[in-house]
């Protein structure tokens, strides 16, 4: 039987990572498992990492913020405290290298169930992960799950 003790699930503020934290703190409860939701801050294309901790640090306080109600909902949903963690880079890269450092047993992704060109070219965040993870990855899409009670409206809001 699968034992999964450390989970983590990728939020990007999203509907598709809404359903997908609700999942990975229902699987949390279910296996007993830790649970860190991770957010990871994207640069725009041709930029590079801020070499600035300072700078590191500011955006990870203002995001921390905005994971506030997700890791308060995740929380309620597992019936104790998840985690959060927030990181700067290449999200599918970022979401590896935690995995790898934490061993984390199970990374959680949502599907925005994008198709077509940009996908073929560029690869979504949840197929780069699926192919360098050293874990399983689940891969939520909207339409799988029919129990979203964590409220959309309260999860834009910390984002705001």
């Amino acid at each position: 039987m699968v034992e999964w003790t450390k989970i983590c699930c990728a939020v990007d503020f999203s509907d598709a990572s809404c359903f997908a934290m609700a999942e990975a703190a229902d699987l949390a409860r279910r296996f007993g498992a830790e649970l860190t939701l991770i957010h990871v801050h994207e640069l725009p294309p041709g930029a590079e990492v801020p070499l600035d901790e300072s700078e590191i640090e500011m955006i990870s306080v203002d995001l921390e913020r905005s994971l506030a109600a997700w890791r308060a909902e995740a929380g309620r949903r597992l019936g104790g405290p998840a985690q959060s963690k927030v990181r700067v880079g290449d999200p599918a890269k970022e979401l590896v290298r935690f995995a790898r450092d934490t061993g984390v047993d199970l990374i959680v992704v949502g599907s925005h169930g994008d198709k077509g060109l940009r996908t073929l070219v560029l690869g979504s965040v949840a197929e780069r992960v699926i192919r360098d993870a050293p874990c399983p990855v689940l891969v939520i899409r909207q339409k799988e799950i029919t129990d979203a009670t964590f409220a959309r409206e309260s999860a834009r809001s910390a984002a705001v």
